[in-house]
């Protein structure tokens, strides 16, 4: 071989370790990566389920707010009509009289 070739055989070898490291780089990068990848999704996983549940608690304490609402409407309905009815009786009472 020439020196030119033994040149050009030594830059490639050069060139190839080169290509080498950067794939053992790119591996390892991509290693790094795949790891925080499951990460964030076990975390996202985790905050879906969190959000369903204070889903699930918000519908509850809208239920109860309802239910709350509907009974002071009927506590202010009874009232109402305990007050009519005291207010006929007053009429009864004066057209007896």
């Amino acid at each position: 071989m020439t020196e030119e070739q033994v040149k050009l055989i030594a830059v490639f070898e050069s060139k190839v370790r080169q290509l080498m490291s950067l794939c053992d780089e790119q591996r390892e990068e991509l290693d790094r990566l795949r790891a925080l990848l499951e990460l964030k999704e076990s975390e996202l996983q985790q905050e879906i389920l969190r959000s369903e549940e204070l889903a699930i608690k918000c519908n509850n304490l809208l239920t109860a707010r309802v239910v709350s609402v509907k009974e002071g409407e009927i506590k202010s309905a009874k009232t109402r009509l305990s007050r009519l009815v005291r207010e006929v009786d007053k009429c009864i009472a004066l057209l007896n009289e």
